[in-house]
């Protein structure tokens, strides 16, 4: 089922409000990063195939997304993107007692108050698409087009 045909003002709003969200101060960079985690975590095919494929045309390098999936014990990612991926993880598998004081302390040395609201905002918005994407189960790649991702070069 195509979720944007049946409930187009819906995927619009979604739309609208990633678009906002990435306006915000953190830089594609790191969203791209976040994109990417929560994805894998989520297990959604689509939305780590489309956030791949603008991460590379964002200029990101391609051994990083190797290291994405094993972020903790690789050394090409910065305190502060490493604190935004535990931060993602944390947000994305909430816990029974939600996120730790440990991780909150982290993520917040890193970032400003007005920041970490952005990140969790970015946390909600790519599971909110990884849950429709998953669900619906919206093919890898079908959505390059209307989205722009033909320019990353990638099939």
């Amino acid at each position: 089922m195509d979720y944007y045909k049946q409930t187009p003002e819906l995927a619009k709003k979604l739309f609208e409000f990633s678009q906002v969200s990435k306006k915000g101060s953190l830089g594609n960079t790191l969203l791209d990063l976040v994109n990417i985690r929560a994805s894998q975590m989520n297990g959604c095919s689509f939305c780590l195939d489309m956030h791949c494929k603008e991460a590379k045309m964002h200029g990101e390098r391609e051994l990083r997304l190797y290291h994405v999936a094993a972020w903790r014990e690789s050394t090409l990612f910065s305190e502060k993107e490493r604190a935004a991926l535990e931060w993602t993880e944390a947000v994305t598998k909430l816990s029974e007692h939600g996120v730790s004081d440990e991780v909150y302390e982290r993520a917040r040395a890193q970032f400003s108050e007005t920041q970490m609201s952005e990140l969790t905002f970015a946390v909600a918005i790519i599971n909110s698409w990884n849950r429709l994407n998953i669900s619906f189960r919206t093919v890898p790649g079908s959505r390059d087009e209307m989205l722009g991702l033909t320019k990353a070069g990638l099939k």
